[in-house]
């Protein structure tokens, strides 16, 4: 189950058209199913206060991840995605909005996965990766 909820930012009926389906698909190509994934989109200030109460970070941030499982093939978690965040993104790396909103939807699950980018030769892996779970959308 795939779960899409607006916190206090417009909803993005035609960003997120289509993206359940394409999520278990890229699930699936990975050997993995889908358990219970919640997208809970928010503005900069929502996530900030997440990131400072919950983590102890002092920083804006586009997504966090809290899993709810532990299991290596049913992935469940919740991930909180700073709209703001990916609006300013998209111009900075010179994306489209939609883009670099499925690239952190992307992201999230990857990090679920087993994917990390914590330093230099993860990230571009990560970036890969997220490349190829994008490609997966058409």
């Amino acid at each position: 189950m795939i779960s899409l909820q607006f916190i206090d930012t417009e909803i993005l009926t035609e960003e997120v058209s289509g993206t359940k389906e394409w999520i278990n698909k890229f699930v699936e190509h990975y050997g993995k199913s889908v358990g219970e994934l919640y997208y809970h989109f928010c503005s900069d200030e929502y996530l900030y206060k997440i990131n400072v109460d919950l983590l102890g970070h002092d920083f804006f941030t586009d997504i966090i991840t809290f899993p709810l499982n532990e299991s290596e093939e049913i992935l469940s978690a919740e991930f909180h995605i700073s709209i703001d965040r990916i609006r300013e993104n998209a111009v900075t790396f010179k994306r489209s909005f939609k883009d670099e909103l499925h690239r952190v939807m992307a992201h999230g699950v990857l990090h679920l996965i087993g994917f990390d980018d914590l330093c230099e030769e993860d990230e571009a892996e990560m970036r890969r990766q997220e490349d190829k779970c994008l490609l997966m959308r058409n």
